[in-house]
């Protein structure tokens, strides 16, 4: 991203004989650098933008880096799971999810994944056209909603408020599958009632409908349905407040759910690649936090937060090394 600048001279100690990094362990310095290929998500969320920061970052500290977009978390843990890709952007829910084989990962049977770090709480989103009338989760039954790509998060968690709700997630709503800038350009259009999405804030494609003042819309509250999800699902997802100074038009506070968003990588990774990602990640993080508003919340304590995923071991070590 344009807007990254990371000085070489952080990374590379030149001396008279050889090159060596100054700071990194001895991986780095390998002639041929590490793969850390980044899956993210739709390129309407934040993960996309992200992850493609972190991309630029990690190649600045010689590695082969690169990210590309997904449908986001389901995707993102089969492809890390498979070899496919390196590291992966997930919520903790699905992540946990797949580490049991459960929800929309039940057909591929346990994942055996693990936490790098713990980057940001996403939010829960149902965003709603005003001239619908929904003002609550119940006022959804019988309307014409997204709720998500097919397998992703949003779905996972959408039909779990839905189900808190007395609502059926499979018929008591029409349900559509679009990612978040496809349901945000489905409302503006009158095709759908309300769209469920779970993200980081300030969201881009729903800022964008926000601000774009052609289609009135509503944040619907969904903080009156964690006790019941939490009953079933416990520790999963916790209350947090939408303040109304995210979205244009926004007039109000909004009561929603919330869950961490981790980065994920196989059990089966190797200990020095794990050290050097972070490493590469910490050492730089002056040009991390300018990737996005959300990026800017990256810090070391946050990184080594407990989650119901349980970290790869080299990541443990590198916390503790570093007095987190």
């Amino acid at each position: 991203m344009s807007n990254i600048s990371i000085s070489r001279r952080r990374l590379f100690a030149i001396s008279a004989g050889a090159a060596a990094v100054a700071g990194l362990p001895a991986a780095v310095r390998a002639a041929s650098p590490m793969r850390a290929w980044i899956v993210t998500g739709g390129k309407g969320g934040v993960f996309y933008p992200y992850g493609h920061g972190l991309a630029e970052v990690l190649s600045s500290a010689h590695f082969d880096s690169k990210a590309e977009a997904t449908g986001g978390s389901v995707d993102n843990a089969r492809l890390v799971h498979a070899g496919k890709a390196d590291i992966g952007f997930s919520t903790v829910d699905s992540a946990y999810d797949a580490l049991h084989g459960a929800g929309a990962y039940a057909k591929d049977g346990k994942l055996d994944l693990r936490v790098l770090a713990v980057l940001y709480d996403s939010y829960l989103h149902v965003v709603a056209s005003q001239q619908s009338g929904i003002a609550s989760i119940g006022d959804l039954k019988g309307k014409r909603v997204s709720i998500g790509s097919a397998g992703s998060s949003t779905e996972a968690i959408a039909d779990r408020v839905l189900e808190a709700a007395g609502i059926d997630p499979a018929s008591g709503v029409t349900r559509a599958n679009l990612g978040v800038a496809e349901s945000a350009a489905a409302l503006k259009d009158g095709k759908i009632d309300a769209f469920f999405w779970i993200g980081g804030v300030p969201t881009a494609a729903v800022a964008e409908l926000a601000s774009a003042g052609k289609s009135a819309i509503t944040f619907v509250p969904t903080g009156v349905e964690h006790a019941a999800i939490d009953r079933k699902y416990p520790g999963l997802y916790r209350e947090l407040t939408l303040p109304k100074s995210v979205y244009a038009g926004m007039t109000a506070d909004v009561p929603s759910l919330g869950v961490a968003n981790v980065l994920i990588l196989s059990a089966s990774a190797k200990d020095d690649f794990v050290t050097a990602v972070l490493t590469g990640i910490f050492d730089n993080l002056d040009a991390v936090h300018k990737v996005h508003p959300e990026a800017a919340r990256l810090a070391l304590d946050r990184a080594a937060s407990t989650t119901a995923v349980p970290f790869h071991p080299a990541a443990t070590a590198f916390y503790k090394a570093r007095g987190a």
